[in-house]
């Protein structure tokens, strides 16, 4: 079983500045590629390589 996911409180924060409605799919899709890449702590870089992906 893989470990939980934790979020650092500045990614935490970056997170809430995206809308309500998609931030769940925005959530989801940043732990899949923290589970891919064996990363267990999302950091505020994490969240912005994650993020340019996405855009």
């Amino acid at each position: 079983m893989s470990q939980p996911i934790k979020w650092t409180a500045e990614a935490e924060t970056q997170l809430k500045e995206i809308p309500f409605f998609v931030r769940p799919f925005a959530r989801k899709k940043i732990e899949t590629y923290a589970q891919e890449n064996s990363i267990s702590l999302i950091t505020l870089e994490i969240y912005e390589l994650v993020k340019k992906q996405f855009n």
